[in-house]
């Protein structure tokens, strides 16, 4: 058989010498058997989860942290040595991780629940009150203790708390089985949401992770490498400076492990057997470029248009102060989203309205937005961007209501600025 240029690529690729062992033990959904650095939550969670392997009800716990501070592994990971111990001292205990970032219903997760029971529950269609009623038949057909982790607990209340109060008092309803429900939130603020009564039994006891810091991210690290990695391939100097970059991330462990995973994968590409600084800097750049444009694809179309307005303003050379930087006005930039607005047949909304939006790609990181005060003048906002322009235009180019907009330039569309 001829072989093709994807033939000879294939096996050039196969046969150049590998980089990793096992690259899913980098993914933040691997769980391995020891927690750097975070002995205390594991143990404090434990504690409170123990009385279940005596056949009592364990408290319902709510758990708060930033993202990538070990919370879901901590709990899944303690979850999963109960139910071990459980299985062999024949008490019967299940744990049941449910993310409500994605089964974000009430509907949703009490089907979810039936479902891990056996029951067979559509997808929709039926009364809430009778796939609620289904649950506890199938959780209370035997005595056992089952323990609910509810993954980005705030994510479910969005949609109302309802759901909650029924779980946090359905053990008054049971006559074999008994239920303790985990939250986990990065929200600390997310409880003010809910019902006394609710934030009063769904926070019987609280655990609060803080972030990591610079040095136990590098431990965190070096652990997943040794597991991850051929030898030879990787050095401190990797390990650190990734470790360095996560601990300005609020500490974010996902953060530190997507960088040496991404920055390893890039020295793959290049077919060279070392990961190298170089290769970080790329990875960095490549997970900004990531997160940006999934946050920009997610916007509105009025927030797009606005922040086009933006990046259109951001080419006027009669913008550049002494600093060097491009400085915009909010007056500046409703002008050009005015016209915008005109030249796509959308609805205009207030300068106030776009005020606020701007605020809100501030908060994104998308954009600079300083208050000033003019005086006379009153106050605005001095807008800057603060993303490359290459990055949103590619982002916002897929959108197919700005289409016919993305080529234009500060002259073709009669600036006047002040």
């Amino acid at each position: 058989m001829k072989k093709t240029p994807i033939a000879d690529a294939i096996n050039e690729l196969l046969e150049s010498k590998p980089i990793f062992k096992n690259r899913d033990v980098l993914r933040s959904t691997y769980v391995p058997d020891y927690l750097p650095h975070r002995d205390n939550e594991v143990d404090a969670l434990l504690k409170i989860l123990i009385v279940a392997l005596r056949g009592d009800t364990p408290s319902n716990i709510l758990i708060y942290g930033k993202t990538g501070t070990g919370k879901t592994a901590v709990t899944t990971h303690v979850g999963k040595e109960i139910e071990k111990a459980g299985s062999a001292r024949g008490i019967p205990c299940e744990v049941i991780y449910n993310n409500c970032g994605v089964i974000d219903t009430q509907y949703r997760l009490l089907a979810e629940l039936a479902r891990h029971f056996g029951k067979r529950i559509p997808m929709t269609g039926w009364p809430t009150d009778q796939v609620f009623t289904e649950f506890k038949g199938a959780v209370d057909s035997k005595k056992r203790v089952v323990v609910i982790i509810l993954d980005e607990v705030d994510k479910l209340i969005k949609k109302g708390d309802d759901v909650l109060y029924n779980l946090s008092r359905i053990n008054s309803m049971f006559e074999n089985a008994k239920v303790s429900l985990i939250g986990i939130s990065n929200d600390l603020k997310f409880t003010e949401f809910l019902d006394p009564r609710v934030r009063s039994s769904l926070g019987e006891e609280e655990l609060i992770f803080p972030p990591y810091n610079a040095d136990q991210l590098a431990d965190v690290l070096q652990q997943r490498a040794d597991m991850a990695f051929q030898s030879g391939v990787i050095d401190k100097d990797v390990i650190s400076l990734c470790a360095a970059l996560a601990a300005r991330e609020n500490g974010d462990a996902r953060r530190a492990l997507d960088l040496l995973r991404i920055s390893a994968e890039l020295a793959e590409r290049e077919r060279v057997h070392g990961v190298q600084e170089i290769h970080v800097r790329r990875a960095q750049s490549k997970i900004e470029f990531d997160r940006v444009a999934e946050v920009i694809k997610t916007l509105p179309t009025q927030s797009k248009l606005v922040l086009y307005s933006i990046m259109v303003l951001d080419k006027a050379p009669e913008l550049i102060r002494r600093s060097g930087r491009r400085i915009m006005s909010t007056g500046e930039v409703y002008q050009i989203y005015r016209r915008m607005c005109g030249m796509i047949d959308i609805d205009v909304l207030t300068q106030r309205r776009i005020t606020e939006l701007i605020s809100e790609l501030d908060m994104l990181g998308i954009v600079n937005a300083i208050v000033v005060n003019r005086g006379r003048y009153g106050v605005t906002k001095e807008i800057t961007l603060d993303t490359p322009q290459d990055n949103i235009y590619h982002v916002l180019s897929d959108d197919l209501r700005l289409q016919s907009i993305m080529d234009m330039r500060p002259d073709s569309i009669q600036m006047q600025l002040g």
